[in-house]
């Protein structure tokens, strides 16, 4: 198994419903979903369903954790000394070819844009997956919030019933180096991490604290805590009583988690591993309202044996991500949900004496599918033997003001710390036009 092939990977020490969404048609539902968020049957209803569809966007991360090889997967060099073993497929888009490793996804290329040019020049595990999940680096007295919690952000509904970010992450592989963080703006955005399973850990109230019990603590902290504030003024103290604020509603979105209220056959066809149980789970989560899901597939860190690694997990992300859009284009939510494949960085063209390929920041791959983006389309180019950008070139800031611009998002809306404005993308950003519907 890839996961266990820890002795290749590196021991680096560098290595957590829109607010427009309920309007006109969704009002009448909008009282009966909010009462039981775990019942995914409302969606049955058509004038609210139709409605929560129509407006409401998502967004579900597959992080590759550790770096996946654009050159297995997405960018493939065949006939070239640094390309390896496998070809390259046309895909359904004349033109296009990806590796043969994705045969599923390859007829499926009409719903998904391949960025063929990132430059990102880190190529650190820890540097680049914060990079990469923020879209900028923090500066000596600013957190920055990661993409989800900006996400839920601009996308949550202030009394939501389920959370506004969720991020599964199991593995231990570069788990520490891309934790969810909602950085300046608070807790209030912080994502919900799940590391040991897919249930929320401490979701249920205790067997031995009845629901009035339940009740009155949270009306004596509520209380405590308007006492704490009075005469103050603590946007930290404001955001974690949000959070708090929110905790009986999250408590009741615990059957959104459990995949065995999915029909067997739905749960066959994202098959039984792993990382197809929590994509099926992210499905479910945005379809309920979440805005913002990361999955993290990890151990692509393959600084040894890199073919035998990526000849095993490159036919799992190709099974796993056609599945999901399959799934996403039947419920007619794949025109308001945007699926991403990113990692910290790619993979080296040079292949070392181990058989493997090393940390690569500086001619790499990702995907943008559905929701805002144009399909088929590949934007930059890589040189024939992948060592660098000659079309294109364009860095986190760019891919993350694609991003908010195909969600709807103004890369330039700013936030504020305290005084000062804090544009969403670095000032002077411009998303990549080509690659947006």
């Amino acid at each position: 198994m890839a996961g266990q092939r820890r002795g290749f990977f590196c021991g680096s020490l560098d290595h957590s419903l829109s607010r427009r969404g309920f309007l006109g048609a969704a009002a009448a539902g909008a009282a009966t979903f909010a009462t039981d968020m775990t019942a995914l049957n409302v969606l049955q209803q058509p004038a609210f369903a139709s409605e929560l569809k129509k407006q409401q966007k998502r967004v579900i991360l597959l992080w590759l954790a550790g770096g996946s090889s654009q050159l297995e997967t997405w960018d493939p060099k065949p006939g070239a000394a640094t390309g390896g073993p496998f070809r390259a497929i046309q895909t359904a888009v004349p033109g296009v070819q990806i590796s043969e490793l994705m045969p599923k996804m390859a007829q499926r290329m009409k719903h998904t844009c391949i960025v063929r040019s990132l430059n990102t020049k880190d190529g650190d595990h820890g540097g680049g997956a914060k990079l990469m999940m923020r879209g900028r680096r923090d500066e000596a007295n600013v957190q920055y919030p990661d993409l989800g919690a900006v996400l839920a952000r601009e996308m949550g509904r202030v009394d939501s019933q389920v959370p506004d970010y969720v991020s599964f992450y199991f593995a231990t592989e570069g788990r520490g180096f891309a934790p969810g963080s909602s950085g300046f703006l608070g807790a209030r955005y912080a994502p919900m991490e799940l590391t040991q399973s897919m249930i929320p850990e401490n979701i249920r109230r205790l067997a031995d604290i009845n629901d009035l019990d339940h009740a009155e603590r949270a009306d004596l902290r509520d209380l405590l805590s308007k006492q704490f504030t009075q005469g103050r003024v603590n946007s930290t103290t404001s955001s974690h009583n949000e959070a708090y604020q929110r905790v009986r509603g999250l408590m009741s979105s615990e059957k959104l988690f459990d995949i065995s209220q999915e029909p067997q056959k739905m749960r066959d066809l994202y098959g039984p591993t792993q990382f197809g149980e929590q994509v099926l789970a992210a499905r479910r989560l945005i379809e309920a309202g979440v805005p913002f899901v990361r999955v993290a597939r990890a151990w692509w860190d393959s600084h040894g044996q890199n073919f035998e690694t990526h000849q095993e997990m490159v036919p799992e992300l190709d099974h796993v991500m056609a599945t999901l859009l399959d799934d996403l284009e039947q419920r007619g939510l794949l025109e308001h949900t945007l699926v991403v494949t990113l990692a910290e960085f790619g993979r080296t063209p040079g292949i070392n004496a181990s058989l493997g390929r090393d940390h690569f920041a500086s001619a790499w791959s990702a995907t943008l599918s559905g929701c805002g983006i144009k399909g088929g389309a590949v934007y930059g180019k890589s040189d024939p033997t992948g060592n660098r950008v000659v079309d294109g070139q364009v860095g986190a800031a760019e891919l993350f003001a694609t991003i908010y611009r195909a969600l709807g998002i103004s890369p330039t809306k700013n936030y504020y710390v305290g005084s000062r404005p804090v544009p969403l993308t670095e000032p002077g950003t411009k998303a990549i036009d080509a690659v947006l519907a």
